[in-house]
């Protein structure tokens, strides 16, 4: 197996890992975030009835304009804070964090 394929794996093999811990509710939706090479997107996600409450990424609407010209980093904080007001918007203060595989820090 070459370097790329065994690191995706191994993120894999990861995510699996905390998947079996983490688990959302209506309450306590799990927070879901993927990073792709050029955007970030963020969901709340329901488990026990398997549906998406919130979805948020680089690419709504409302943050195109905001987004432009910034640094990823600038809009993961910015994709963020949008996601956390939507998110009290309709009445969700507490998420679990699903890390995806990825290191937190």
């Amino acid at each position: 197996m070459d370097r790329i394929k065994e690191k995706r794996f191994k993120r894999i093999r990861r995510h699996l890992r905390v998947r079996k811990k983490v688990f959302g509710t209506a309450q306590k939706p799990r927070l879901s975030v993927y990073r792709s090479l050029k955007h970030i997107y963020g969901q709340l996600i329901d488990d026990t009835r398997g549906v998406t409450l919130l979805a948020v990424s680089s690419l709504t609407k409302d943050l195109r304009e905001q987004l432009k010209g910034k640094k990823k980093t600038e809009q993961a904080m910015i994709v963020g804070e949008y996601l956390g007001k939507k998110a009290l918007e309709k009445g969700i203060t507490e998420v679990v964090f699903d890390r995806g595989g990825f290191l937190y820090h």
